[in-house]
């Protein structure tokens, strides 16, 4: 049965390297010894903090080049199909971001960034740092740096925020025209639940400690 702790504020003589800040209320805590399927809670926030996890590397690495081969596809599939007048009409998401001419043609580009480039980059990312911790061998150079760059970039990655917008947009049209779901939208969905788990698995505090020197 998975355990629980709220853990206690730093006392000021505490090393850096013993200590650890509650990303959501900035408040400082000594890192206490939290063994697998443990969890370390903020004592202010409720905020999870430490979470590590039996083989929470390989599910992470599975789970990430599964949402790269899923928007791979999704590129291509048509994501929505458009009927109206007996006449039908298929597009996907490169031919929607290609379709904007003039001044929002440079809506082109910052689709394709937020939906599909950036979170390749991301998920890319988490695959080169995580690859030799399971494996059990040194850091990958630069993997710090490499997992930092994930971390920013997690903001920017919209592809589930994607779908949850053409879902709205889907309820508007269905009113105009007869609309149907396409290969893509499915590979969104599934997109996104495997995107949650990802983010439930894994444990930050946990990685930065295995790129240690």
């Amino acid at each position: 049965m998975t355990e629980t702790q709220h853990i206690a504020a730093s006392g000021q003589d505490d090393p850096l390297d013993a200590l650890i800040a509650c990303p959501h209320c900035d408040l400082v805590y000594s890192v206490p010894p939290v063994k697998q399927d443990e969890r370390a809670y903020c004592g202010r926030c409720h905020s999870v903090l430490i979470a590590p996890r039996r083989k929470a590397g390989k599910w992470i690495i599975a789970m990430a080049a599964s949402i790269l081969i899923l928007i791979t596809g999704a590129m291509f599939f048509p994501f929505l199909t458009i009927g109206a007048g007996g006449l039908t009409h298929g597009t996907s998401i490169v031919q929607t971001s290609l379709a904007f001419t003039g001044s929002l043609a440079l809506l082109a580009p910052a689709i394709l960034a937020f939906i599909v480039i950036i979170p390749m980059v991301r998920l890319m990312l988490l695959i080169y740092v995580l690859v030799p911790v399971i494996r059990d061998q040194p850091p990958a150079p630069f993997a710090r740096h490499a997992f930092r760059l994930a971390e920013d970039l997690t903001p920017w990655s919209m592809a589930e925020i994607f779908a949850i917008g053409c879902a709205v947009a889907l309820v508007k049209l269905s009113d105009l025209a007869e609309v149907s779901l396409g290969p893509a939208a499915w590979m969104f969905a599934i997109l996104m639940i495997i995107v949650v788990a990802t983010d439930v698995v894994m444990c930050r505090y946990s990685i930065w400690k295995s790129l240690q020197p």
